[in-house]
């Protein structure tokens, strides 16, 4: 069996940058959690996280993207990069079936199961099942609302959990 699951959005917008995921894991086609979490900040609470794929994976993804910020001071360009680098070399790492949405004041990337290392062009971001169907409802409300960027993640969030059967409205957003 499989696991499904998982939407991640992250919007930034007039200076804030928020990051948010739904709860639901589906193994096969049966719900067997509905309160996940699947995004959390780290380095001092300045870079948010989100992950999609295997939880396992996407755990040690999280603990080597955080050495990664420790070894560069918080510099999250630098260890996007060299944790892309990793992933596409390292044997075991190249195994590992997630993805990272990863943010900060300044940037915010897509870490792709191949290694990876994608920046939107319009500040948004998403991954996960559900991503195409946020992502979607997030470029709409950042254009022709005047909501902020965790409003905008909510709706949105709320938007895919109404389509995408990987996805439920039990949702957990972080702002900076």
């Amino acid at each position: 069996m499989e696991f499904h699951g998982t939407t991640i959005l992250c919007v930034k917008k007039d200076g804030q940058v928020a990051l948010g995921g739904d709860g639901q894991v589906t193994l096969g086609n049966t719900t067997v959690k509905h309160s996940a979490k699947k995004i959390r900040k780290i380095y001092e609470d300045k870079v948010c996280v989100g992950f999609a794929g295997s939880t396992a994976d996407a755990i040690t993804l999280f603990d080597k993207f955080e050495s990664k910020l420790q070894e560069f001071r918080g510099n999250m360009k630098r260890a996007a990069v060299e944790l892309g680098k990793d992933w596409r070399t390292d044997k075991i790492l190249r195994r590992l079936e997630a993805m990272l949405a990863v943010a900060d004041k300044d940037y915010m990337f897509i870490i792709s199961g191949s290694g990876d290392i994608l920046e939107p062009d319009d500040d948004i971001i998403a991954i996960g099942s559900g991503g195409p169907y946020a992502q979607a409802a997030a470029k709409a409300l950042t254009k022709h609302s005047s909501l902020s960027a965790k409003e905008i993640v909510e709706n949105s969030l709320n938007i895919a959990a109404n389509i995408c059967i990987y996805t439920n409205n039990n949702i957990s957003i972080e702002v900076l």
